[in-house]
Formats: C-alpha cells, sequence, structure tokens
C-alpha cells in the first residue's frame, strides 16, 4: 500500500500534512513509551529545558526522570535560571501534579 500524507489529506481526513505528521507522532509516541522518554532526554540534554518539564513529556515523575539523567551521566540542573522558567516549572509540576491525582 502506497500511502502518503497527502492522500490523507487529499481524503479530508486532515486539513493539511502537517496535521496528520502531528497526528502520526502523537500516536507513535503514545504506542511506544521509550521514544517519550528519549526524546524528553535529548531535549533535557540539547533544549536545556527544565527536570519537569522533561518528566512532564516522557510522562514520568520527577524522581524517575532525575534516575534515568543520573543513570547516562547527565548533569541534573536544579532550580530555575530565570523568573519565566520558575513560572513553566511551577505550570509543569501543577500537571504532573493534576495527573498524579486523575
Amino acid at each position: 500500500m502506497d500511502l502518503t500524507a497527502q492522500s490523507l489529506v487529499e481524503a479530508k481526513l486532515y486539513p493539511n500534512q502537517e496535521a496528520v505528521i502531528q497526528d502520526a507522532l502523537r500516536s507513535l509516541l503514545h504506542d511506544k513509551p521509550q521514544l517519550r522518554i528519549e526524546l524528553a532526554i535529548h531535549r533535557y540534554r540539547y533544549e536545556e529545558i527544565s527536570l519537569a518539564k522533561a518528566a512532564h513529556l516522557a510522562r514520568v515523575s520527577f524522581d524517575r526522570m532525575r534516575e534515568l539523567l543520573v543513570k547516562r551521566g547527565i548533569p541534573v540542573r536544579l532550580g530555575p535560571r530565570d523568573e519565566e522558567e520558575a513560572g513553566q516549572e511551577i505550570e509543569n509540576m501543577g500537571r504532573i501534579l493534576a495527573e498524579r491525582k486523575a
């Protein structure tokens, strides 16, 4: 079967190819949790996202994310760099806590 993103757009199942790709990536990361973890570790390491944000992306606890980073020899950055990052940390931790309650 020769399926392309454009085929799904032409069938009016998606508005554009970007929507197809985003949906496919969401499904892939849902079906393969290890990929979510690897992506979160990569983003923590190279994009300098916070530990809380990485844990949220990986769908693991803050402590588990820290443990994964330590096992790989990746330095754990603690504390926000500025006020904006502090706000993001609070927001991410709120989401994590809300998901635990659900």
